[in-house]
């Protein structure tokens, strides 16, 4: 069955939508706030590590994106509770962790373990928004249909990336060059639409929430010409633990670095010149996003809307490229695999353009954005709003960031703090690590057997006693 025709999140009765939006208004109201909400611009990329310019990556070119970030509070340690599209989706969508979702895997489908949630884009609908959807932001043909008063497109066809492209000799499963400004491919076409939703948008009474979603750099990395261009194969880094294949560094468990990767080398060995390729191809399919968001942004200041418009940009998880032979996202619980860009820019935040240190999980966005927007709190949530650091960027938080990835039954979970990263396989039975994220940025040397450490691992595992069981579990 066709999981976009099946089950699907229903809307709730319009009497309890109308009570709710009662409700909200009386808050903002009572707090003094405008009458009209702020709007909001979620733009989302598939499979983007930190790889940005405004990270500090030199080389790379994404202009649009850096000066999105002078305009935003960067969160320089962002990390989503899941290594992979749906499920980290769900969790940001709902503002739960993978545990609380039930959703493990790409091919579960949220609303038929959840009808009666409220998804974030549902929920803004049901308090007044216009919600417009484009590209991909649940995963694949999964939506909540119900929640867009346009968007919802159902998977699309899998040959999308190669139309108007050609492809590289000895890579053509994995590299697809574009021409032009590659107007045929998908991601261009979602940009197009979003400008047009917020063109429809400007001069409206009711606030808009746009959600535009890209689908590179997600494999295979796909651009046109003239990004490749921009790179010249022998000024493309690899990185300093590059492997030919899968390979776990000496005194980690061979489970935090799964045999197979699941998306480019896949079951076959990578030379360093074709890896240089490859990254250089990642690099440019970057590029081609960042000028889709370039297109997206200015068309929202030339429309007079940004001063009341929130702007979100999000990856929706880490990537390997290389690192550790790994060429995926795939139950990697590694800093690579987990750490991503998170930019939010909202009207009328003195710390725009600063930078917060401090360790924050994806799934604070949907609390963010209600309490940004003067909305009531959603209860039975675990992610925490974070508005306190869009004023204060190094305000005191004590929050750490846990994550979890599920292959072939086993459950990892990770915990990141400011200055530790701990991780265990099946509660440790199936291995576990313990990485000095300050001495030890590269994450090379395992220390959860020292017995000097042993504190630090106590700490590590009581701050995992917060993640809820598996949703379904006996």
């Amino acid at each position: 069955m066709n999981p976009s025709n099946s089950s699907r999140l229903r809307p709730r009765a319009v009497r309890c939508a109308a009570l709710l939006f009662l409700v909200a208004s009386i808050h903002l109201v009572a707090s003094g706030a405008p009458a009209k909400r702020p709007n909001v611009l979620l733009i989302f990329s598939d499979d983007l590590r930190t790889e940005l310019g405004c990270y500090g990556v030199a080389g790379i070119k994404t202009p649009n994106i850096d000066a999105l970030a002078r305009r935003s509070v960067r969160f320089d340690r962002a990390y989503v509770q899941f290594p992979l599209c749906n499920p980290s989706r769900s969790s940001l969508l709902t503002g739960r962790y993978p545990t609380a979702t039930g959703v493990l895997g790409n091919t579960e489908f949220l609303g038929s373990r959840h009808p009666d949630w409220d998804t974030l884009p549902m929920y803004f609908k049901k308090h007044g928004y216009t919600t417009l959807r484009t590209g991909k932001i649940f995963h694949g043909g999964y939506d909540d249909t119900d929640a867009w008063h346009e968007g919802g497109e159902p998977r699309p066809n899998g040959n999308a990336d190669r139309q108007g492209s050609t492809q590289v000799p000895g890579n053509s499963d994995r590299i697809v060059v574009l021409e032009g400004e590659g107007e045929t491919h998908l991601d261009y076409k979602s940009a197009t639409r979003a400008i047009e939703y917020l063109a429809k948008s400007r001069g409206n009474d009711q606030p808009f929430f746009v959600a535009c979603g890209f689908s590179k750099p997600h494999s295979p990395p796909t651009a046109p010409r003239k990004f490749f261009d921009l790179y010249p194969l022998d000024a493309v880094p690899m990185p300093a633990d590059f492997a030919a294949k899968p390979t776990p560094p000496l005194g980690f468990p061979e489970r935090s670095v799964p045999a197979r990767n699941g998306d480019l080398f896949i079951g076959r060995d990578a030379s360093e010149k074709e890896a240089r390729e490859v990254k250089r191809a990642y690099w440019a399919s970057v590029s081609f996003v960042d000028a889709q968001v370039g297109r997206v942004v200015a068309a929202l200041d030339e429309l007079g809307l940004r001063e009341n418009t929130i702007v979100v940009f999000w990856g929706d998880h880490g990537y390997h490229l290389g690192e550790k032979g790994k060429w995926s996202k795939h139950g990697s619980l590694w800093e690579v695999g987990l750490r991503v860009p998170y930019l939010i820019s909202a009207p009328g935040v003195s710390a725009n353009g600063q930078t917060s240190p401090r360790i924050v999980e994806c799934m604070s966005m949907y609390p963010t954005l209600v309490d940004l927007c003067g909305l009531p709190a959603i209860p039975g949530q675990q992610g925490v709003s974070i508005t306190a650091l869009l004023r204060n960027p190094t305000a005191v938080w004590d929050r750490p960031a846990i994550s979890v990835s599920y292959q072939q039954k086993i459950l990892g979970r990770s915990v990141r703090t400011e200055r530790w990263h701990y991780a265990d396989w099946d509660g440790g039975r199936e291995g576990a690590m313990l990485i000095d994220s300050i001495k030890d940025p590269g994450e090379h040397q395992n220390l959860v057997k020292d017995p000097a450490h042993a504190k630090v691992v106590a700490e590590m595992k009581k701050h995992l006693e917060r993640l809820p069981l598996v949703a379904g579990a006996p």
